[in-house]
């Protein structure tokens, strides 16, 4: 579906759990709660909305959380999403702490892709990022992952604290066939109180480092991340700068939350409750109809400039990040 400013919406961002067990400064620290069960959306309930959103022209699906992997069943969720008619592409974000014990079944379904979030190298520092001792884990998944043959790339989000770990991150895709890709901090729940870098700075950073850094010519993946190559690297260098380079004019997503809040922007607190739909029993038109109803609402671009303009007040967990 094209909506109001041309673009076309087909990537839907579904977050099937707000809990994880991790405890990240800039998403879920300490203190943060979690939504309760009866207000999550079952399985069922969020298939049904992903058919009505292949209706409307949604072909692409990212499943995150929280994490999604804490949710008993979230692979045979994930299975199921991947065989529906009409979906080009099912990929997954994770903190990759439980992602070992399900690459082989991951592969077999057939997933198109797996992110995993990874700011640190430095046990210590890891450590203090995230609540919790898990860097050798995640490291054998991420290695697993990547020799499995399935498309994997890292999330690392620019932390003032990690510029060190820029260089060392960046090594990973000259041993492995994966993506590294520096985000900046978004501007939503906690980290709205943290001090973030830029994707210039890092980038600048990079190419001391790598010089032939080249941009790619051909975009890569659902999302927006600019890449570049290296000659020595096996996989490519990602940036997704939205704060300091708005790429507004071609986002193509929309957001589902784990209650079932259709997010047209995660800048914005708006948007349309599909949970009240799809437990009205009324079907999947009806549930389409709301969908169009968000795609028509997106806004031109988001606000992370302007401070207060910001009305999305949930932390990241909640959103799906």
């Amino acid at each position: 579906m094209i909506d109001t400013f041309g673009r076309r919406i087909d990537y839907l961002r579904i977050s099937i759990t707000d809990r994880c067990n991790m405890r990240c400064r800039y998403c879920m620290p300490d203190g943060i709660s979690s939504v309760g069960h009866g207000d999550v959306l079952h399985y069922e309930e969020i298939m049904e909305i992903c058919r009505a959103a292949l209706r409307v022209g949604i072909t692409k699906f990212k499943v995150t959380g929280g994490e999604p992997f804490v949710r008993k069943g979230a692979v045979g969720f994930i299975r199921e999403l991947r065989s529906l008619p009409g979906v080009e592409s099912v990929t997954v974000t994770t903190n990759g702490w439980l992602l070992a014990q399900v690459v082989p079944e991951l592969r077999r379904i057939g997933v198109n892709g797996v992110n995993i979030s990874l700011d640190s190298l430095n046990r210590v520092q890891y450590r203090a990022i995230t609540g919790v001792d898990a860097l050798p884990e995640v490291l054998q998944a991420l290695r697993q992952c990547a020799a499995s043959g399935l498309p994997t790339k890292i999330n690392a989000v620019l932390l003032a604290e990690t510029k060190e770990q820029l260089a060392p991150l960046t090594r990973l895709a000259e041993e492995l066939p994966v993506d590294v890709r520096f985000i900046e901090l978004m501007p939503i729940g906690c980290g709205a109180y943290q001090q973030g870098g830029s994707a210039d700075e890092a980038l600048a950073v990079l190419r001391g480092a790598y010089p032939d850094l080249a941009p790619l010519s051909v975009r890569r993946g659902n999302g927006p991340a600019a890449y570049y190559a290296s000659r020595r690297l096996k996989g490519y260098i990602g940036m997704i700068a939205a704060n300091s380079h708005v790429f507004c004019r071609q986002c193509n997503r929309l957001r589902l939350t784990s209650t079932g809040f259709l997010k047209p922007c995660l800048c914005y607190d708006n948007g349309v409750d599909l949970r009240a739909v799809v437990r009205s029993g009324q079907g999947e038109g009806l549930l389409a109809q709301a969908i169009e109803q968000a795609i028509l609402r997106k806004p031109a671009r988001h606000c992370f400039g302007q401070g207060q303009a910001v009305t999305e007040r949930k932390a990241m967990n909640e959103i799906g990040g």
